[in-house]
């Protein structure tokens, strides 16, 4: 699939930014999101980034602010502006200019054991039980229960595999002592997963 973000004519200014980013190995949702930041930023301008003063850092953030941008959002901006700042154009005392704003995070809400065995037993399918159980026992984003193959659970050391997850990272959790067995290979139809 072809990335509109990536795939535009790029400017020797934003072509240097993919430069810096790639030899990082950042990946492409990273880019995409950095060089949208950036130019979010030059828009607010009306001129090239690498001309910008502290005080258009400051404006530009307070101005974010004010028209409702939120602190996820700012902060991703901030990341690009200082990654762009430090590393592209070589400017970091721009990049001690911009401040990441605090916001509150709620906790998640935690089922009790009694809430997680009714979810469990609200289907009666063995596979999607399987996978409710392995999602919440082992802390598995649902993208990542989607790509889950029986290869990727071992038994013996209580381990899950798991491929290309948030920001294409492998990492293996812990498989939670409840999960039911894991099926043979050839417990599902040809094609599940």
């Amino acid at each position: 699939m072809i990335d509109p973000v990536l795939e535009v004519p790029a400017s020797p200014l934003r072509q240097r930014l993919i430069d810096d980013m790639n030899m990082r190995e950042f990946t492409r949702e990273t880019q995409r999101n950095y060089i949208r930041d950036v130019a979010r930023f030059a828009a607010y301008l009306g001129r090239p980034p690498d001309t910008a003063t502290a005080e258009d850092l400051r404006q530009f953030q307070i101005d974010q602010r004010e028209i409702g941008v939120g602190a996820p959002t700012m902060n991703s901006i901030v990341s690009a502006l200082r990654f762009f700042f430090t590393h592209t154009i070589d400017r970091p005392d721009l990049s001690r200019k911009l401040y990441k704003v605090r916001h509150p995070r709620s906790l998640p809400v935690v089922l009790s054991p009694e809430e997680v065995a009714r979810v469990l037993q609200a289907t009666t399918c063995l596979k999607h039980q399987a996978a409710m159980s392995v999602a919440y026992g082992a802390g598995l984003r649902a993208a990542e229960v989607t790509m889950l193959k029986v290869r990727d659970i071992d038994s013996e050391r209580m381990l899950i595999r798991v491929e290309r997850g948030k920001g294409g990272r492998y990492r293996n959790p812990l498989l939670p002592q409840s999960a039911p067995p894991p099926p043979r290979s050839g417990a599902f139809r040809s094609g599940d997963r």
